[in-house]
């Protein structure tokens, strides 16, 4: 099968919005590759539309991608109470999408870890592939794969929890835009005076280690932190929710004079705002992260400005401190604010001429248009 000219729909578990991740990123790739792609964002939950309705909109990023919004004609709820009940309800919502979209399609293309849409419900695509992209943590996210034609992921680690099925499987590496190479490729870089440090996503996940960010910010009172990515449950479609403890933390990140939250950018913004970052940061509590501290998709775009990563352990890149600086730890952080201090004082050896081409590198091999076409060559028996 050639990726060009098919229709494709494209299942996320994340809307479409401001920020954008994996499932977002290979949608327009597709769509710029001649496919007719339809991106089917979660069913609404808000009220924002009326029961059993489904509206279809072009996109503003391409004309060959379609944004579907709907909501079931059945409480939402049950999929937490009843979910045997929620999937044979579902059946009717999947065929009333699979009409909207004029029937046959070429390839079913599902990031739905959380298993919403069975994937066996789908009874007109021709190929459905199946990408997760994060750790399957619950036994509905092992079974999401169940009916797929192949499965492809961005670690060996979530690949091997899929061994059950006897399919075909892919390690792909996350991906970056070209643009991010691109404007690296050409930009000087000068140290900032202050030095300015990075940290992109949502700030409402629960998973960040919120403790270690916070010593870290309060121990560098000469750096200035600037934080990209959504504070308020409004602002962000990458998910997160607003709680007791996470406003407390964003409370206390504002009473800093050395912190600036920049809240949810498009992807020009956010590439614009890179361009002024002496050092990246990766901060999470690896036990609660869903991705268990194997792969982050931000951590391409950290690459393509060159500019050293400092972080929580992340197995895709062990043994890999040209790429990434972490703790060796998979238990704690407890080494990461020594760790990042280290990197701060030894700064122009980190950010070297040599070792910042060496990640600029890496990050120009793995830009979504190349891993589209390592998709595309896995595809071509089918």
């Amino acid at each position: 099968m050639e990726l060009t000219g098919k229709k494709i729909l494209v299942v996320s578990p994340q809307n479409w919005g401001n920020m954008f991740l994996s499932k977002h990123h290979y949608a327009i790739e597709f769509a710029k590759r001649g496919n007719k792609v339809y991106f089917l964002n979660p069913p609404d939950q808000e009220g924002k539309l009326k029961a059993n309705s489904l509206v279809i909109e072009r996109s503003p990023v391409h004309d060959n991608l379609y944004l579907i919004s709907h909501r079931t004609f059945f409480p939402y709820v049950l999929k937490f109470r009843a979910l045997p009940l929620f999937h044979f309800l579902m059946r009717w919502h999947v065929q009333k999408i699979e009409r909207a979209l004029g029937g046959d399609m070429d390839i079913l293309w599902s990031f739905d870890i959380g298993n919403l849409y069975p994937l066996g419900l789908f009874k007109t695509a021709r190929l459905k592939v199946f990408h997760p992209v994060d750790e399957p943590l619950r036994p509905e996210a092992i079974e999401a794969a169940n009916g797929a034609d192949l499965i492809l992921s961005v670690t060996n680690e979530i690949l091997e929890k899929y061994e059950r099925f006897d399919k075909p499987k892919f390690l792909v590496q996350h991906g970056v835009k070209q643009d991010f190479v691109e404007l690296f490729s050409r930009q000087q870089y000068h140290p900032g005076s202050p030095l300015q440090v990075g940290y992109a996503g949502s700030m409402l996940r629960g998973d960040i280690d919120r403790q270690t960010l916070l010593t870290i910010v309060k121990n560098h009172p000469d750096l200035q932190f600037n934080f990209f990515g959504g504070f308020l449950a409004k602002d962000t479609n990458v998910g997160g929710i607003e709680t007791k403890e996470t406003n407390e933390f964003i409370q206390e990140l504002k009473g800093y004079l050395n912190v600036k939250l920049h809240g949810a950018l498009d992807q020009d913004s956010l590439a614009r705002a890179f361009t002024t970052i002496d050092i990246f940061l990766v901060c999470y509590d690896i036990k609660k992260d869903p991705s268990r501290g194997t792969n982050y998709h931000k951590l391409m775009e950290y690459l393509a400005t060159g500019r050293v990563i400092v972080a929580n352990n992340i197995t895709a890149y062990a043994g890999r401190p040209d790429l990434i600086q972490m703790v060796e730890s998979r238990e704690n952080n407890q080494e990461l604010p020594g760790l990042f201090r280290k990197i701060v004082s030894n700064l122009p050896e980190h950010n070297s001429f040599e070792l910042m081409e060496a990640r600029k590198k890496f990050a120009a091999g793995n830009t979504y248009s190349k891993q589209t076409q390592r998709i595309a060559d896995i595809l071509t028996p089918y």
